[in-house]
């Protein structure tokens, strides 16, 4: 069975020490602590898609935008991959405010609540806190169980 692939984009705000990150109040993830992000409009740069998502989930506008990872992410029965673009951001313009999909917190860079995260983010997010960039593949099983994972840092992203 061929595997079809979706891109997507997560973007991270990180002004040191602090994190936003959103509660995922609807849909995939929902009820998990994430960053900003999703699916690409038609004819949309994966670049313009981080800053629509951000500014559509958060209520704000990405100034800087600085890629660090890209992560191919497969759940067990399901042909679907989905390659994951991680963006970083330290500048922006406005305040973080709630929208009909993601509530966004403020939380210091040593208090991440990674135990209400995907599990994966565990992994990769102290590479993403230390300006790292990185790639990696995830297979989740049942209840999100991580069943094989790769990880690696890089010095070029696509």
């Amino acid at each position: 069975m061929e595997q079809k692939r979706k891109i997507l984009t997560l973007c991270v705000i990180h002004e040191h020490p602090r994190v936003l990150l959103g509660m995922k109040k609807r849909g995939f993830g929902a009820g998990r602590w994430n960053g900003f992000g999703g699916k690409l409009a038609p004819g949309e740069s994966i670049e313009d898609a981080a800053r629509r998502e951000v500014r559509e989930e958060a209520g704000i506008n990405v100034v800087s935008l600085e890629k660090r990872g890209i992560i191919e992410f497969e759940f067990e029965g399901n042909p679907e991959i989905l390659e994951v673009h991680i963006f970083h951001s330290d500048v922006f313009e406005g305040i973080p405010s709630e929208s009909e999909e993601m509530k966004p917190e403020w939380f210091h860079k040593d208090e991440i609540p990674f135990d209400t995260m995907w599990p994966d983010d565990i992994y990769w997010f102290p590479l993403f806190l230390e300006g790292k960039k990185f790639s990696g593949r995830f297979l989740f099983g049942k209840d999100d169980t991580i069943l094989h994972k790769t990880l690696s840092e890089t010095d070029i992203l696509p």
